[in-house]
């Protein structure tokens, strides 16, 4: 009997940003499932665009794993979880309450006590230095998202994303990740096995940070893995070789399950 997968999505896009992975593991008989933020859940891409929620900028990371665990605990058994971004923060915090059997962390965020490096400081100052920047949300425009987060991915591939995925992020979020509040984990007490990556080509969570997390997380007993990407964009989930990063994901869990 394999685990149920559960798919956690980063900031500026919806859940529909792991439909690849989704058809891919489903392909393979695998339950998987894709929660979504508070206040954007069953929502696409350009509904959110056009009014984004109220109260949607002032979202805590608190809130959305209180979100998620409601949602993880209603299955029938423990899941393996594999996160992407923001979303490798949040399934760190779900860990941490000890939520899920295992799990894959795709170029996470930083937890707290991970130190980000001149590249990820200055690709959120943008987002820090507005006024009340906490309360309000943030929207890349397709320059900055093809240049940031689809770092060489093809033209016509960012242009389909940007369309069908990217939204407004909560600013609190950043904030709450800068300041290291509410991101803070205990990789001592963690039972679960977890996986960390990273891609040389990312210019949001740079190598340095995803190993950073790593040398972190390997404080605890579980089986704690680093692996690295080449070639890869902060855009690894959708862009060119995805197939490649799902599976490694996916076989990484299955090998310690």
């Amino acid at each position: 009997m394999t685990r149920p997968i559960v798919l956690v999505h980063g900031a500026w896009v919806t859940a529909e940003s792991w439909d690849p992975f989704r058809r891919r593991y489903e392909a393979r008989g695998r339950e998987v499932h894709t929660p979504s933020w508070p206040l954007i859940e069953a929502k696409r891409a350009a509904e959110i665009n056009r009014a984004v929620p109220e109260g949607f900028g002032s979202l805590t990371l608190g809130r959305i794993v209180d979100h998620l665990q409601v949602a993880i605990e209603r299955l029938a058994e423990p899941p393996m979880l594999i996160g992407h971004s923001f979303g490798g923060l949040l399934v760190q915090l779900l860990l941490d309450r000890g939520v899920g059997a295992a799990a894959a962390v795709i170029n996470p965020a930083p937890i707290a006590g991970v130190v980000p490096d001149a590249a990820a400081i200055s690709a959120i100052a943008p987002i820090l230095f507005r006024p009340a920047g906490w309360l309000r949300p943030y929207a890349f425009d397709r320059e900055r998202f093809g240049r940031l987060y689809a770092t060489g991915a093809p033209a016509d591939l960012v242009d389909r994303v940007f369309s069908d995925w990217v939204i407004p992020a909560p600013g609190m979020i950043f904030h709450q990740a800068a300041f290291r509040a509410g991101s803070r984990v205990q990789p001592a007490r963690r039972t679960q096995p977890l996986l960390i990556t990273a891609s040389d080509c990312d210019r949001l969570i740079t190598p340095g940070v995803a190993r950073a997390a790593f040398r972190r997380q390997s404080r605890a007993g579980a089986p704690t893995e680093f692996h690295q990407f080449a070639g890869r964009s902060h855009l690894l989930i959708a862009e060119p070789g995805w197939e490649e990063v799902a599976d490694v994901a996916l076989g990484w869990l299955d090998g310690v399950a």
